[in-house]
Formats: structure tokens, sequence, C-alpha cells
């Protein structure tokens, strides 16, 4: 999914799938409203797993808000399993370090 406005790319999520996993590729920024929108698209994505893993991948997820941060501790409470650079990763030990 795609929102575009303008020549601005906000936010793009894809979905690769195959047989061991559904992984999930979000580029852009993720902020609000669109932070809201790749938890919608987890939802879905986990619905059809049917014993396959889900994987998102941020490592092209470019800036991020605090609504996008919150989503993301969500879904790593809910044992999704993240595939991030350097960047993420210092983004998401913060978060779990927060949250606990």
């Amino acid at each position: 999914m795609t929102w575009n406005f303008g020549l601005v790319r906000m936010l793009r999520i894809s979905v690769i799938e195959s047989p061991r996993q559904c992984r999930l590729v979000v580029e852009g920024k993720l902020i609000a409203p669109w932070a809201a929108e790749l938890a919608t698209e987890c939802e879905r994505a986990r619905a059809d797993l049917h014993g396959r893993e889900l994987i998102l991948d941020l490592r092209s997820l470019t800036a991020i808000s605090a609504e996008g941060e919150t989503v993301l501790l969500q879904l790593m409470n809910e044992k999704v399993k993240f595939r991030c650079g350097v960047f993420m990763k210092e983004v998401l030990r913060r978060l779990a370090s927060t949250s606990r």
C-alpha cells in the first residue's frame, strides 16, 4: 500500500510472501496516520500466516514519530520479528528498555 501526496511518498508497505515467511517491507516515514496503517497491515498479514513467521523489514524506514514508536512497541510485545539496520536496531533497543 502506498500513500502519495503530491510528489512526496510518505509510507510504502510491500508484502513479500514465501512458504516459510511473510515479510512486510516498510519504506519511508512511519508517522501518523500511517503508523496505524502499519498496525492494520500487520494484523491482516498475521491472519493469513498459516504457520509461517511474520517479519517486519524496517531497513528502508527513513523517519519515525512517537506514534510510529508506539506501533513498533506494540508489535514487539506481540513477538513480531524485525529486520533492520543499525539506526532502527538502536530505536528498537530503546523502546524495549523503556517498556520494562
